[in-house]
């Protein structure tokens, strides 16, 4: 960060009406929580959580040929993506580095994309240098967004909102909904592991909307604590942390981000690295691991081999209130990913076993449609 002073969401006083602990993050001033990390983790878990995550960016792109001209910048199929539909993907440097991860939606006439909030502004102007002509982009920044996670949430979309149609929208749908005379536009999507929406507000009413939200029983407000613990539960990377510019799809264990016609045609950046890491393998892997005892490790932590070098290091790590113990994710070599294996993580000077483990720490619990995968 520079020396400036962050940014305020649109529902600053609100946070602190409801006695959030306020911290800065990507360039804001953002509740870490409220009564309690754990509390709300577990509130999340069993009812709703609604998370204020105005911070992040919401971009429009829309011109002729809009799916292909961002097939050029992203290795996901865009042109194969139907109206009403979400798709996760990467932006890629020209070495196949990840310059931030995303989700692209298709809005029949345009196409829609929500990315990291302290990424947004370089994630915007490298849109705007390589989009051809044709294709205009523009960010948002009257709109905010709110997302309700839980396996209450949809529940709470139709009786508490209204929104009739929240049942029949699946994992990775999104569309317009029409409540009390202003326009939402509404996601089945999250980044929780849990069920849940994310809700696209103009600014003026998203006070109003969460007030609505929060007067039914089934919601509490959660911060930024509880999202960082239930991101990790769900083996979920987090730009910055987990993924950069140093990282290709492949190395995050994200090759599912790159569709099969896209493997075949490549013509994306960085395709000729990335293609060969999908063919061969990467050196090392986004994997996840866990821990004995409660003492957690946390990013920066180097992991080493029975040798004594050298062979990964942590990226996410903490305590996770669901499994009532240390849990982590971070790089290794590929040659010692498997699940199970034993590895030495060093932490101020302490060693601390960890073994690799499967992720999801905790499966997730999103919406398919029936007839859908």
């Amino acid at each position: 960060m520079s020396g400036n002073e962050p940014s305020k969401l649109p529902l600053d006083s609100w946070h602190r009406e409801r006695g959030a602990r306020m911290v800065e993050f990507a360039g804001y001033e953002m509740p870490i929580q409220y009564e309690g990390i754990i509390a709300e983790h577990n509130w999340t878990r069993e009812h709703a959580g609604l998370f204020d995550v105005s911070h992040m960016g919401q971009l429009s792109f829309a011109g002729d040929r809009v799916a292909e001209a961002l097939e050029g910048l992203l290795p996901g199929d865009f042109k194969n993506l139907k109206p009403g539909k979400s798709r996760y993907s990467v932006l890629l440097n020209d070495s196949g580095g990840i310059k931030d991860d995303l989700i692209v939606t298709n809005a029949d006439q345009h196409f829609i994309a929500v990315v990291n909030g302290a990424t947004k502004q370089a994630d915007y102007k490298h849109f705007f240098r390589k989009l051809p002509s044709n294709v205009g982009v523009t960010m948002h920044q009257d709109q905010a967004l709110l997302a309700l996670q839980g396996p209450d949430a949809e529940a709470v979309m139709v009786e508490c909102l209204g929104i009739k149609g929240a049942p029949d929208m699946g994992f990775m749908t999104a569309g317009l909904a029409d409540w009390r005379g202003n326009w939402l536009w509404i996601s089945r999507s999250g980044y929780t592991g849990e069920d849940g929406f994310e809700i696209s507000v103009h600014v003026d009413k998203v006070k109003e909307l969460a007030a609505r939200l929060v007067s039914d029983k089934r919601v509490k407000p959660v911060g930024l604590g509880a999202r960082d613990s239930l991101r990790l539960e769900a083996g979920l990377p987090l730009y910055g942390h987990d993924l950069d510019e140093e990282t290709t799809p492949v190395m995050a264990d994200l090759g599912f981000a790159i569709s099969k016609r896209r493997r075949e045609e490549g013509r994306f950046p960085g395709d000729e690295r990335i293609l060969g890491e999908l063919k061969d393998g990467s050196i090392v892997k986004r994997v996840g691991f866990t821990l004995d005892g409660r003492q957690p490790v946390r990013e920066g932590a180097k992991l080493l081999d029975g040798e004594g070098n050298v062979v990964g290091k942590i990226t996410s790590g903490g305590f996770s209130p669901s499994l009532e113990r240390p849990i982590a994710m971070g790089y290794l070599a590929t040659h010692l990913s498997d699940e199970g294996t034993v590895v030495k993580a060093e932490q101020r000077g302490k060693l601390f076993d960890v073994t690799v483990a499967a992720m999801p720490f905790v499966p997730h619990r999103y919406k398919r449609q029936q007839g859908k995968k």
